[in-house]
């Protein structure tokens, strides 16, 4: 991963340029499988495949979201992070992020019992996001903090994901997409925090480096899941051994 060198700090609105550039060249709306499920070429089975995946990402957010919050080290910091577990986990059962992902997965054909046993995964979608809940689980606060802003683009994603979906597939309806609309306003709000925090708290080189670089390997965790569904389900189409086979499940 090559993250830019720093023989200066940058000033907080050059760190924040700098953020954004590492999302424009590497961000995973870039990634032709993100390009094949907006412009309608998957078929249904690739399309499940793709919401199979993709909930193991959105069930570990929660595990990585709580590794981060036993760290900070004030009420207020914890607060302020506690907001994104009930956004996933919800306050009650059936709600928040996790619980619509699970309905957009049922949605798109796929047995809820089946999704949630994880029995389908890829293991490329498993080591990435794994490895994403170890970083900031490991890693210092600053760079766990800074590994979550991919959402600074995920507003755009999240337009050309519903758009491009419900233009395309005449068996996805809104309902079954409903899990992007919260999205909308919790990524902005969580982006003002957390990128404040980064601007404020990141002052040297090294701080600014290690930054960039937690944003860099952030996005190699999305581009990975996305190159592992790439390779099995469309080019060359090579499924592991106890990997999803959408035949098996028509």
């Amino acid at each position: 991963m090559n993250v830019m060198s720093l023989d200066r700090p940058l000033t907080p609105d050059e760190l924040e340029t700098a953020l954004q550039r590492i999302g424009a060249a590497r961000y995973h709306n870039l990634h032709p499988f993100h390009k094949a499920l907006h412009g309608g070429e998957l078929q249904r089975g690739q399309v499940q495949a793709w919401a199979l995946n993709r909930y193991y990402y959105q069930s570990r957010i929660p595990a990585k979201d709580a590794s981060l919050i036993a760290r900070l080290p004030t009420a207020g910091l914890r607060r302020e992070w506690r907001r994104r577990l009930v956004d996933h986990d919800g306050d009650a059962p059936g709600t928040g992020g996790v619980a619509r992902w699970l309905k957009l997965a049922e949605g798109v054909g796929l047995d809820r019992a089946y999704v949630e046993s994880c029995e389908g995964l890829l293991p490329g979608t498993r080591f990435a996001v794994d490895a994403y809940v170890n970083f900031v689980s490991e890693r210092p606060i600053l760079e766990g903090i800074a590994s979550s802003l991919t959402e600074m683009f995920s507003p755009t994603i999240i337009s050309e994901r519903v758009s491009g979906m419900l233009a395309n597939y005449d068996w996805i309806t809104r309902e079954t997409l409903a899990y992007f609309t919260p999205r909308l306003t919790q990524a902005p709000r969580d982006v003002n925090f957390a990128l404040a925090y980064v601007k404020e708290h990141a002052r040297t080189p090294a701080e600014q480096h290690g930054v960039l670089a937690a944003l860099g390997f952030k996005c190699d965790v999305l581009w990975a899941q996305l190159d592992a569904l790439h390779f099995a389900y469309v080019s060359p189409g090579w499924i592991p051994p106890g990997a999803f086979v959408p035949e098996a499940h028509e």
